[in-house]
């Protein structure tokens, strides 16, 4: 990783949560690396993980790794992933359309009236 120098710590700090993380992201990351990452998404509007995934793309074909735990089914979407869902009976390989996360998302798109109805009794 490249040295950073105490401006640049200033500026990060005057960024938002998810601005800063893309800004290492994009500046601190470097090809060839391995990255293991906790819910990155946590703190990025949908624009902004749309954001990442571009970085991500450049990241792997500059020959880095990484390993996201993410409930996002965006950065779910990168093509070529493999996705691993942790459950009860363990960890096991799973297809992009049949995790819980782009299923709900799917769902809750295009039956949003019904699902806010059952939700919240109305």
């Amino acid at each position: 990783m490249k040295r950073i120098d105490s401006r640049k710590w200033e500026e990060l700090h005057e960024r938002s949560h998810g601005e800063a993380f893309l800004w290492i992201m994009t500046d601190r990351f470097v090809g060839g690396g391995l990255y293991i990452l906790d819910e990155p998404e946590a703190a990025l509007s949908p624009k902004r993980q749309l954001s990442m995934l571009t970085r991500m793309d450049e990241l792997v074909r500059e020959g880095s790794q990484l390993i996201i735990a993410t409930h996002s089914p965006i950065l779910m979407a990168y093509p070529n992933a493999t996705i691993y869902e942790l459950d009860q009976s363990g960890i096991h390989e799973v297809d992009y359309e049949d995790t819980e996360h782009y299923q709900i998302t799917r769902d809750f798109l295009q039956q949003r009236g019904s699902f806010l109805r059952h939700l919240l009794k109305t």
